[in-house]
């Protein structure tokens, strides 16, 4: 299995989550084997200026099967699920305590994220469940 986490800088399970994930300038990938860590990489935000289903269709092709981000839009929600990904929204923190809290089970999510400033002030098509 490989996870996707939309990171602020290039440390890998050290990174905080980027709250945004359409403007994360990373993602962190990590490869899980049997309920462990075996393997992480980060890779650059590949795009200047992303179209609907870019990231998506980015983050298939290198494998991935599970997205953890703080805020993501429906749409983008949406285009993940189309391919098949789980998609996990609300988390904050290290990428590593993230991702091991999720393998264990027990990962809490900000369920009112919706709410933060750096969602209302954009429109992501919240209103209509909002």
């Amino acid at each position: 299995m490989k996870i996707a986490v939309p990171s602020i800088d290039h440390r890998g399970l050290e990174s905080e989550i980027a709250h945004h994930f359409g403007r994360a300038p990373y993602y962190t990938i990590v490869h899980v084997k049997n309920g462990e860590i075996v393997n992480v990489e980060v890779v650059r935000q590949p795009f200047q200026q992303h179209g609907p289903g870019d990231i998506p269709n980015f983050l298939k092709s290198l494998g991935v099967n599970v997205v953890i981000a703080y805020g993501m839009g429906p749409r983008a929600q949406g285009f993940f699920r189309s391919l098949g990904m789980e998609v996990i929204t609300g988390a904050s923190g290290r990428v590593g305590e993230v991702v091991k809290n999720y393998l264990r089970g027990n990962l809490k999510a900000d369920e009112n994220w919706i709410f933060s400033d750096e969602f209302r002030l954009h429109d992501h098509g919240f209103s209509s469940v909002l």
